[in-house]
């Protein structure tokens, strides 16, 4: 991305070229699914992921690297394996239009958390777009009707997690940097992910090989570049950029996988996303309002 690009613009390249590598990931994982148990491809998607975040570690200052926090990294790291793994469950057993579009819901319960965890004043706007966020969840799950299934729950327990998981970036942002927070996150997370991988370990033939390494190539660059992203540009801006990835994935389920798409999914997805670009707005709102530079959570699916 070349530096003569004033922010705004190569904020959106960062986010558009996160948003490519998280659909990416997600179908790797799917393709992944076919021969591999879900908590092995966590494993390979977090060992990867490791090796690719390493060269951009040993560059920083060793002093840099330092925590007082290693207990609640742990917690952190396990609520975030069973998030990882009830997400990777639903790309790989749901439709992945679907899958993707519960995983937006994060952000929703992001906000909840904020308040309830944080002691954040959420007022009455981002409570409607919380609201209006649920009845996305429910046009998309239908849990009273006959094409119910158990599997979105899972699907729905991974953006919870993933709500939780994020609330605690925001606690050890606090104390620590970015990169630190990155590096102690994959080394806790290779070695926990492992465990459960050992009772289903089948070693990947062939070209199953391509997709676990994909996965985590795939997935720490996604996460980078959103970083990069938010660093140069406003989070409302550029989380509407973030939802390109539903519709990749929708048609690659289609030419792929021959999945079709059912217009309650498209209905909730559009409301969930509604919900999503409004939060974001009122949180870059209330960031310039306090003149804070504290980190702000996007919609950032995939992990």
């Amino acid at each position: 991305m070349s530096e003569a690009l004033p922010h705004p613009l190569r904020a959106a390249g960062f986010m558009l070229a996160s948003t490519l590598c998280f659909g990416v990931m997600a179908i790797a994982i799917r393709l992944a699914s076919q021969s591999l148990n879900t908590v092995e491809i966590a494993f390979f998607r977090n060992f990867f992921g490791l090796m690719t975040v390493l060269p951009l570690v040993m560059r920083m200052d060793p002093a840099s690297l330092r925590t007082k926090q290693l207990p609640r990294y742990f917690v952190r790291c396990v609520i975030g394996i069973f998030s990882m793994l009830c997400g990777f469950w639903a790309i790989g057993h749901l439709p992945l239009a679907q899958a993707i579009s519960l995983s937006y819901s994060s952000p929703v319960f992001v906000t909840i958390l904020a308040a309830v965890m944080l002691g954040e004043t959420v007022r009455g706007r981002r409570w409607a777009a919380v609201a209006a966020g649920f009845v996305g969840v429910l046009v998309i799950v239908r849990p009273f009707s006959h094409e119910f299934t158990g599997g979105t729950l899972i699907a729905l327990l991974a953006a919870v997690l993933s709500a939780v998981v994020a609330i605690q970036i925001k606690q050890l942002a606090r104390v620590d940097a970015a990169n630190t927070i990155v590096l102690y996150t994959y080394l806790f997370w290779v070695p926990i992910s492992l465990v459960p991988a050992l009772f289903v370990w089948e070693w990947p033939q062939g070209i199953v090989w391509l997709w676990v390494i994909g996965a985590g190539l795939f997935g720490t660059g996604g996460q980078v570049l959103w970083t990069h992203a938010l660093k140069l540009g406003e989070v409302s801006a550029l989380t509407p950029i973030s939802f390109i990835q539903l519709p990749l994935v929708a048609l690659v389920g289609w030419l792929w996988f021959n999945e079709s798409v059912d217009v309650y999914t498209w209905i909730g997805a559009g409301i969930i996303l509604a919900a999503n670009a409004y939060i974001a707005h009122r949180e870059a709102v209330l960031l310039r309002r306090h003149a804070t530079t504290a980190p702000v959570e996007a919609a950032k699916p995939g992990e």
